[in-house]
């Protein structure tokens, strides 16, 4: 198992919305997670073969994931331009003076997270975790980018392995017999994503612990595999 310290001023973790509210779970999310880890790893989870989109490269390691809250972050937002290409052919006029891209804006409200705290722990691939703490000793080839929360302007303050965990609200699944009663923090979390069919898309409402603990709940543990 590899235990890993979070923290960041900001972060945003996106659900599949439209609109002019986009809202953002309510703490890194299994999906965001996986992919923060293969990006420090030096693995490239996205692969471009000419097609309108970037896809989900096939073989990747299956992972399970324990995410925990050392306080939960806070809730907060922001109006700002959206640049976008819309469907159909509204603001299609503005295309050529904007010279290839994103020709129509609009105002957004667009929420974020802050002050985020946490752990990531995983299991499931001794390889993985090899290649994990080798990228943090900056010791793996990497091709993409920094590591970032949701939004290439949120970086990571400190991302760092630790031998003991402090007490933290950790996310488990919701029972759906719980729904009516339940007044902790509740929250979607995106658990895989499929780019080409967003119907495969899988996610699931969590809730934290009713106390915060040290030791792991087995039902904090979930399995991320594509």
């Amino acid at each position: 198992m590899l235990k890993l310290y979070l923290q960041a001023p900001f972060g945003v973790f996106r659900t599949f919305t439209a609109g002019s509210f986009r809202p953002t779970a309510g703490f890194i999310t299994p999906s965001a997670a996986y992919g923060l880890l293969l990006n420090v790893a030096g693995i490239e989870m996205r692969h471009d073969d000419g097609k309108e989109m970037t896809l989900i490269t096939e073989g990747l390691p299956p992972l399970s994931l324990a995410l925990g809250a050392l306080r939960l972050p806070l809730q907060q937002t922001m109006y700002q331009q959206l640049h976008n290409y819309p469907v159909g052919s509204t603001g299609r006029e503005h295309a050529a003076a904007t010279k290839g891209t994103k020709y129509n804006i609009a105002p957004a409200r667009r929420s974020f997270l802050a002050e985020i705290r946490g752990y990531l722990c995983m299991e499931g691939s001794d390889q993985l975790e090899d290649w994990v703490l080798e990228g943090l000793a900056g010791k793996r080839p990497r091709e993409y980018g920094l590591p970032f929360l949701g939004d290439n302007n949120f970086l990571i303050d400190k991302l760092e392995p630790v031998e003991d965990l402090d007490p933290a609200f950790w996310f488990v699944p919701l029972h759906p017999a719980e729904e009516a009663g339940v007044k902790r923090q509740v929250t979607r979390l995106t658990v895989t994503i499929d780019r080409q069919d967003m119907s495969n898309t899988r996610s699931a409402l969590f809730v934290t612990t009713p106390e915060p603990q040290r030791e792991i709940p087995k039902l904090a543990w979930v399995p991320v595999e594509y």
